[in-house]
Formats: structure tokens, sequence, C-alpha cells
């Protein structure tokens, strides 16, 4: 018992002191962004990014069913994996992907498993080569996806174990609204 105390109570200064550090970067880029008047702004931009992810995944849902072709970028002549990602994000939030799943997985941001979050993409090892599949995360452990020759768009589990052993990774597909905003509030913050 006195071995399990020990590392727990260490677990949890550690955690203590982490969070008030965290906290005060996030006092410091809120005073920053009122200071120079972007709060509204940055605000704004939080709220479109949820709305388009939302959108997204709701879009997204709307195309089950859609039949698998090799190299399909559109619901009338079906999708391939990449083509439906790439689909999917043009038409909702506006951003054109590369046509590769390895391209979209070099375009994008490397982000934990533990951060996913509905709108971010998902790969895996289908082909015996990094980054030959991939989804859109919608939550709860599930994405969505045109899987293979003979299937259809649908929802899938990312704990099965056929997919488990095949995760290459997550990715996120950056905001460049968001990620203007957070620019100028640090370079007027250095001045």
């Amino acid at each position: 018992m006195r071995f399990f105390v020990l590392p727990v109570s260490l677990l949890f200064a550690v955690a203590v002191h982490a969070a008030p550090q965290q906290q005060d970067r996030s006092d410091e880029m809120d005073r920053i962004l009122a200071d120079r008047g972007l709060v509204g702004q940055f605000q704004q931009v939080r709220q479109t990014v949820a709305e388009r992810t939302s959108d997204l995944v709701v879009t997204a849902i709307g195309f089950l069913g859609v039949p698998y072709r090799r190299g399909g970028n559109t619901a009338e002549s079906g999708f391939d994996c990449s083509g439906f990602v790439r689909a999917m994000y043009n038409q909702t939030v506006g951003h054109m992907l590369p046509r590769r799943a390895e391209e979209q997985a070099a375009a994008t941001e490397k982000i934990d498993r533990s951060q996913l979050k509905p709108g971010d993409l998902v790969f895996f090892n289908t082909m015996r080569r990094t980054f030959s599949h991939v989804g859109i995360y919608v939550g709860e452990g599930k994405f969505i996806h045109s899987p293979r020759s003979g299937a259809q768009v649908r929802v899938e589990d990312m704990n099965g174990s056929y997919w488990q052993r095949r995760f290459d990774g997550a990715r996120r597909v950056l905001s460049g609204q968001g990620d203007e905003v957070k620019a100028a509030a640090m370079s007027n913050a250095s001045d």
C-alpha cells in the first residue's frame, strides 16, 4: 500500500503544479487578445470552427451508403477513402485537401489519439504501408469512411481489433483563420 500511495501522491502533485502554469498561459492569451481588441474575433473564429466541424460530420453522415469506387470523388460516381475525405472538407469547410491519403497525412497536423475531436482525420495501414487508408473521426471512438471495393460509406468503431491493429495516427486540418488571429495577437504582444 505504501508503494502505491507515493506514486499517486507524486502524480497528483505534478498535475496540481502543471494546471496553474497552463491557466496562467491561458489568462495571458486572454489578456493579450482583450488588449488588442481581438477577443470578439477570436470567439467568432472558435464558433465558426465548431460549427464547421459539426457541419462536416453531419454532411459526412449524409453520405452513408454511397458505394466505394477506386479513384472516386463524388457521390454520383462513388468514393474511395481519400476522395470521400477530400470531398467532405471541400464541400463543408471549403478546404481542398490533397488527393491521396498519405498526402493528406503530410498536409495536416499530427495529434495524439487522446486529442481526437469530431472532424479530425484518422489513418490506418490497410495495405502494408503507412497512411494507406483515411477516415473522419465522428466521436466516441468511431469514424466514417469509404472502406473498400464492394462496400459503402459507413461508420466503424476504431476500437475493433481490425482497426486497432492498423491505426497509424491522427491528424487535424488546421483552420487558417484561427491561426491568423493567434499570430496577430502574439506579434502585437511582442511589439
